[in-house]
This record gives C-alpha cells, sequence and structure tokens, in this order.
C-alpha cells in the first residue's frame, strides 16, 4: 500500500511516470497478477507483462523509499523502446500497452485489459448537396484532444476541449471529398460521435504545435480539469451514439495526471497519481515519492514559468 519511486536510470522519468500509473491502477495490477509465467528464462526476460509483475512485487516487498527498474527497461529494449532518450509519455504509453496485450497470452485477460483502456467512436462524414454518408467505428486508447480552436484561440478548460473533439467540421474548398452518389467533389460534414468509454479513461492533452518552418513548440497555457467529469453533462444527445445503460456508466472521478516541465527539446516528467486505496493525491518524481494536495495537482494547468 506504501507510494514506492523508481530510480532514474537515465532520461527515464517519462518511462517512471508512465509505469506508476500503470501499477498504482488496482483494475490493471489485478490483471496482471493473473498471467501465464513464461516458461523458460529467456522468455521470461523478454516479457513485458512478467518484467512489470516482478516490478510491482518489487515496489510492494522492498523496505526502501525507491527501486531500479532496470530489468524492465533492459526487457522493453529488446521490443525497440529506446533507453537514454527523451520520450513522449503518450507514445510512450500506447507502446507500453500494446506490448502488454500482444504478450498476455490468455485472451480473457487480453479482453479485461482491452475493456478495461479501449474508447471506440463512431466516424460519420456526410455529404452536404445529397443523402450520400458513410459511417465507420473505431477504436483507440486516448482520446487526443487539442488545445487551440481552428483560429489558433485558446482553450481554457478540459470541458472545452472535449467539446471541440467532438463538434462537427465542415470540409470545404480544398478539403472536399468526392461523393460517390454526385460523381465529383462536394462539401461534407465530418462529426465524431461516443460510441463507449473504457472502466480508465485517458485524455491526452496535445500541448504542441508545428511551425512552417517545421519547428515544433510547447503549448504552455493555463488548461483547468476537475476532479469529477460526467459526459452527459458535456456532450449533446448528437454527438453521442449509445443507450441509455451505456451512458450511465460515464462518469469519472480523476485518478492521475502525467505532467511534463519544459519545453519539446528539454524537461522533465513527474506524476501525480490518486491511490484508490488510500484515496491521498502522492507526486512520484522518480525516486522521490511525497503526498500532495488537489491545490498541489491544480499546478499542472499549466503556466510558462511554472516550477512544481
Amino acid at each position: 500500500t506504501e507510494a514506492i519511486g523508481l530510480y532514474n536510470l537515465g532520461l527515464s522519468c517519462c518511462l517512471n511516470s508512465v509505469l506508476q500509473v500503470f501499477l498504482m491502477n488496482i483494475h490493471f495490477t489485478g490483471i496482471l497478477r493473473r498471467i501465464t509465467v513464461p516458461s523458460t528464462s529467456a522468455q521470461r526476460k523478454n516479457n513485458v507483462p512478467y518484467q512489470m509483475l516482478l516490478l510491482l512485487e518489487k515496489m510492494q516487498c522492498g523496505k526502501s523509499k525507491a527501486v531500479a527498474p532496470t530489468d524492465l527497461a533492459c526487457c522493453l529494449s529488446e521490443h525497440r523502446v529506446q533507453l537514454f532518450v527523451q520520450h513522449d509519455a503518450a507514445h510512450l504509453f500506447l507502446t507500453l500497452w500494446n506490448l502488454l496485450k500482444k504478450q498476455m497470452k490468455k485472451p480473457d485477460l487480453v479482453k479485461e485489459l482491452s475493456d478495461l483502456y479501449t474508447i471506440c467512436i463512431q466516424e460519420h462524414v456526410a455529404c452536404q448537396k445529397c443523402s450520400f454518408e458513410i459511417k465507420s467505428n473505431s477504436t483507440m486508447l486516448t482520446l487526443p484532444l487539442p488545445v487551440l480552436d481552428a483560429n489558433s484561440d485558446r482553450l481554457k478548460a478540459l470541458k472545452d476541449c472535449l467539446q471541440y473533439f467532438f463538434y462537427p467540421e465542415e470540409l470545404t474548398g480544398r478539403n472536399m471529398c468526392f461523393c460517390q452518389q454526385c460523381g465529383r467533389k462536394t462539401p461534407f460534414l465530418q462529426s465524431m460521435k461516443l460510441v463507449h468509454l473504457p472502466q480508465t479513461l485517458t485524455l491526452h492533452l496535445k500541448r504542441f504545435c508545428f511551425e512552417r518552418s517545421s519547428r515544433t513548440y510547447k503549448l504552455s497555457q493555463y488548461l483547468s480539469f476537475p476532479q469529477d467529469l460526467d459526459f452527459n453533462e458535456i456532450l449533446t444527445e448528437n454527438q453521442c451514439q449509445a443507450d441509455d445503460s451505456e451512458k450511465a456508466s460515464w462518469q469519472y472521478e480523476l485518478f492521475a495526471v502525467v505532467a511534463h516541465s519544459g519545453s519539446t527539446s528539454c524537461g522533465h516528467y513527474c506524476a501525480y497519481i490518486r491511490s484508490l486505496t488510500e484515496c491521498k493525491w502522492y507526486c512520484f518524481n522518480d525516486s522521490e515519492v511525497c503526498q500532495v494536495s488537489w491545490d498541489d495537482v491544480k499546478c499542472t494547468y499549466g503556466h510558462s514559468s511554472l516550477y512544481w
């Protein structure tokens, strides 16, 4: 039950933060504890779920304030996850999840892992000149939310980002699509509809912007998010493709925030996580772990000169 840190192996703050979010989630560790242990030592060495389970046991059984995720890091390097480089947390989260899903042998555990994290969205495109339309469902691990609108104006709160993500977009001019019914390019209306949300919902704030010079810079503006989130109060009926029983589960409590300070080329990650057993917030800053308040968590709302 005690919060344990992870030693930095060298530019591994992003890996440490993402691992802490996985391992502090008791719904995830409940799945992890039921994996099939690989039969040979070579297989165990290169099996991500097993190495993550060993790290979890090491963190829970050890008496030190932090442990080193060395064996797991070496295992990840065998699967082309580079060490000693700066990673993006959202991309690393997706990479780890895919490796976990690929190497979990039990079909029921793979399904549980998918149910725990996978979002389902319906993309809807409709011709504005006739009745032609296309609907297609897709799954994703995170909701990638913009922090700027189409006019490059800043969105001020998480609610605004979610509403903008599901707001219909007109495809006109050079963005027009070919309509099979009209036989030519016509204006289309593109929209996203929410079909299913998982037990653990992951939101990704896209705090980066590309300039014409191909330079990427970070958007550090203030953007607030609540402790409780009810999608039924945010989205309209037209933005949802689900029945009432599905929508009844679309209420969330904030569990973790993976925060980045610095620029796109140089920075540092840490994780603020609410213990599901103790109901207390902790800051995981590599090997340093301390209990924090909600006011401390709100420091991650962002500001160009903020140091947390």
